[in-house]
């Protein structure tokens, strides 16, 4: 990087100084010890990652911080603890544009279709998914209050690791290194995307399907409320010419509706043998 920084005459130095004199929220000086670990914390995560993942870190920190959420810096302050918000920008920058690149250099979709696969594929049940596959869940580092939170949280949190490893492995492998991750963990699972149409919209493509094999429009009707109002729990059913094809749960009415819808596309797949309605073939580049 420092070699585009001279040949562009990019003054970091100024640059800081500057966003310092704008910033309204001036800096406090910390004159806390930063944190240290102890040999069987550095231990426990570098035999992790290395058994588990096949990675040997040379800064296994950048480990432990990818796995550290905000809440835990909060519960403790008596040494200056770093999260993984910065560590979760940078691996989301990187899953976004590997994603982005397979997709444009192996098929010939439109924008619209390979935009949707992309959300797919990053979107938060995928890359939570293969944090509980890859294993690491018990190593992160949470609040108290927090290991006591929703579920919802939970598979947010989750997700974000998967983003701050990302940058973490990077950092300390690689821009390749990353790559062979995401590959490893995300991109191989491409094609069960394409078999499942989870990539379509849900609600749209039961639109479809309902008034081509039944000349009806989806009706959502909420069958059931539960939970606190923090944590609330819908229940829906979607009917189509008076009858019920799917129910979904959710923790918004938005998601128990895709739930459902998505529920209501397998009803009509098992009815029809149209191979159309199975996207498997794609048009990808030789």
């Amino acid at each position: 990087m420092d070699n585009y920084l001279k040949k562009y005459n990019i003054d970091l130095e100024t640059i800081k100084k500057h966003i310092s004199e704008a910033s309204v929220k001036k800096k406090i000086i910390d004159d806390r010890l930063p944190e240290t670990y102890t040999k069987d914390v550095l231990d426990e995560y570098s035999n992790f990652a290395e058994e588990k993942m096949g990675i040997k870190f040379n800064d296994i920190t950048l480990f432990i911080t990818a796995l550290t959420h905000r809440s835990f810096v909060n519960e403790h302050k008596k040494f200056i603890v770093e999260h993984n918000e910065r560590l979760e920008f940078l691996g989301d920058a990187i899953l976004e544009l590997v994603v982005s690149d397979f997709l444009y250099q192996n098929f010939h979709e439109p924008e619209g279709i390979m935009t949707a696969w992309r959300s797919a594929l990053v979107r938060t049940e995928s890359i939570g998914a293969a944090s509980e596959k890859i294993g690491y869940i018990s190593l992160i580092r949470l609040s108290k209050g927090e290991k006591l939170g929703s579920s919802r949280t939970h598979a947010s949190i989750i997700a974000d690791c998967f983003e701050a490893v990302t940058g973490a492995i990077y950092l300390d492998q690689g821009f390749d290194a990353a790559k062979d991750f995401i590959y490893q963990h995300i991109i191989c699972k491409m094609d069960e995307v394409i078999l499942s149409e989870s990539w379509r919209d849900a609600k749209s493509y039961l639109q479809e399907l309902a008034q081509k094999f039944e000349g009806s429009t989806p009706q959502y009707h909420v069958i059931k409320e539960e939970g606190p109002d923090h944590d609330r729990i819908f229940t829906i059913n979607v009917v189509v010419a008076g009858h019920n094809r799917g129910t979904g749960i959710g923790h918004s009415k938005q998601e128990a509706q895709s739930a459902a819808a998505a529920e209501g596309i397998k009803y009509y797949k098992k009815q029809s043998t149209d191979q159309s309605l199975v996207t498997g073939k794609l048009s990808l580049i030789k």
